[in-house]
């Protein structure tokens, strides 16, 4: 584990480094004057310490190398050239020397890190003047992150090392992996700590009770298929997952936003139907701010200063099928097709019209006049961009319910799966399945990160319907002369998908660091 422990020592050091979030957490006291000794002592300070767990740095890489790649691309809804790594993902040919996977473990065990740090000052520093209320829901901040680190880990790795404190690794660097289903163990109490401690609001846009119980509600909906295999589902994991999405539909008072395009402009940031999203301010260094915006298919005019995105991100002709006539609103907001307008982008010169085939449109926010933020630049859009919403919620309740049935004219189950439908436009479904279920998830939520994650989960209790979902997709881009789609060249030879794609491999540099990571998974509980 060397590679990460050398990026987390920094973590371990008297200095407890404070990094950059939103405008309202910019207050804080000169990093010299912040240590473990002489912080954490008020309500307030504990406040500006988990400020820093929602952006900067520990998510920076993680968030331009792997959320779209690897929520997007490897799963069929998106593809890029030019970029081998990526390419990799498009095709199933993945190795252990891959810099995408490699981001995404060390990004996540960076989070992991700085979570762990924040837990452990907060539990060892803070005085008994800090009243319980306030200590507890700091400590249920940094736990609901570190629950998603390690869900995320164990959908894409499956058996990975849990860490709880960082500093046992410098007297010993080497440890093995855990079982899948104790990494999931351990996410899941994290997030139930943080259910129980975290408030039903805030104003900040930090994460919330109703978060939690979301995030809950995902990481059951996964569990319950884990080690499954034949089609069914563990019934007592649907009925948890069932009941925490049925709180969070039922009980948080929250609603869809009106209009789905205003969820991905910076103006709408935090809104209510964003339940975790990552905080991100204009300016800072390199990896440090938020680069979404290099995905960008237009040229200087939409840029923040004047740079024009690098990577032309684009759907794949698989996902531009799926969207019907009708469900033109999630279509345009999510991407560009020949000859769409967008009067929010370039606004002072008159809105900007997409000339090319096709190209991305979510997280793409336009210049720094659009979004009143003159220190934006491409590296640090001030898009608050969500890792939880709101109708992700309703769409796994509306799961959950249907659990190991065919299909389901369940009530609460169509009022929810159609309160997403109908925000859309689109016309409200009198029985649903799990493919309708899947589809309109995929369409919900692309270019959000989440495709992928819903065919791990699938793989876990029917894995040949998974691998045919995969080896059935067209996953190449297309072009549009005069209006007719036409398949692009695929970027690579894609070969068929098995069991084996739903896993990333470990990264070589990992193993080589750490031996034990090749063997067997123990168990941590």
């Amino acid at each position: 584990m060397k590679p990460i422990l050398n990026k987390i020592i920094a973590f371990l050091l008297p200095v407890i480094v404070i990094t950059g979030c939103s405008k309202s957490f910019l207050d804080r006291p000169p990093l010299s004057q912040i240590s473990a000794d002489n912080f954490y002592q008020t309500p307030n300070d504990l406040r500006l310490a988990t400020a820093a767990l929602y952006a900067g740095t520990p998510w920076g890489d993680w968030n331009y190398n792997c959320y779209l790649p690897v929520g997007d691309v490897l799963s069929g809804n998106m593809a890029v050239g030019y970029w081998g790594d990526a390419v990799q993902l498009n095709t199933f040919t993945v190795t252990g020397l891959n810099n995408i996977m490699i981001s995404n473990w060390k990004g996540m065990y960076n989070v992991i890190a700085h979570c762990n740090v924040t837990i452990n000052a907060i539990t060892q520093k803070a005085p008994n003047t800090i009243p319980d209320k306030d200590r507890n829901a700091a400590i249920a901040e940094a736990r609901f992150i570190r629950g998603f680190a390690y869900y995320n880990l164990a959908v894409l790795w499956g058996s990975v090392p849990v860490i709880e404190d960082n500093s046992t690794l410098i007297i010993s660097p080497l440890i093995n992996r855990i079982k899948t289903e104790d990494v999931y163990k351990f996410a899941i109490n994290d997030l139930t700590f943080a259910a129980q401690n975290l408030p039903p609001a805030d104003a900040a846009g930090r994460v919330t009770t109703w978060s939690a119980q979301g995030m809950l509600s995902k990481v059951y909906l996964t569990v319950a298929g884990l080690n499954q295999g034949g089609g069914t589902r563990d019934q007592a994991y649907l009925d948890s997952a069932r009941k925490y999405a049925g709180n969070v539909c039922n009980n948080s008072g929250l609603a869809l936003a009106a209009n789905y395009a205003d969820l991905f402009k910076s103006q709408f940031n935090d809104n209510p139907e964003s339940l975790f999203a990552l905080q991100w301010a204009p300016g800072g260094g390199w990896l440090e701010g938020n680069m979404l915006q290099i995905y960008s298919p237009g040229g200087t005019e939409i840029s923040a200063n004047g740079s024009a995105g690098w990577f032309n991100i684009r759907p794949t002709v698989d996902m531009y099928k799926l969207y019907t006539t009708k469900d033109s609103v999630r279509r345009k907001a999510t991407f560009m097709i020949n000859g769409d307008y967008y009067p929010e982008l370039n606004a002072a010169g008159g809105g900007y019209k997409y000339t090319g085939d096709c190209g991305l449109k979510k997280h793409i926010i336009g210049t720094n006049k659009d979004n009143n933020a003159p220190t934006m630049n491409l590296t640090s859009s001030t898009e608050h961009n969500a890792l939880l919403r709101l109708a992700d919620v309703y769409l796994i309740y509306a799961e959950a319910i249907l659990g190991n049935n065919g299909s389901t004219t369940d009530g609460e189950a169509l009022l929810y799966f159609n309160k997403v439908r109908t925000r859309a436009g689109i016309d409200p479904a009198t029985k649903i399945d799990i493919d309708t279920l899947i589809n309109e998830r995929r369409i919900e939520l692309a270019a959000e990160g989440q495709y992928w994650t819903d065919l791990v989960r699938l793989s876990y209790y029917n894995p040949a319907k998974a691998i045919s979902k995969l080896n059935g997709e067209q996953r190449v881009t297309f072009t549009l002369p005069n209006g007719v789609l036409t398949p692009a060249d695929p970027y690579g030879i894609i070969t068929p998908a098995t069991i084996q794609s739903f896993t990333f491999p470990l990264p070589s540099s990992e193993v080589t660091a750490n031996p034990k990571l090749l063997e067997a998974p123990v168990s941590y509980y």
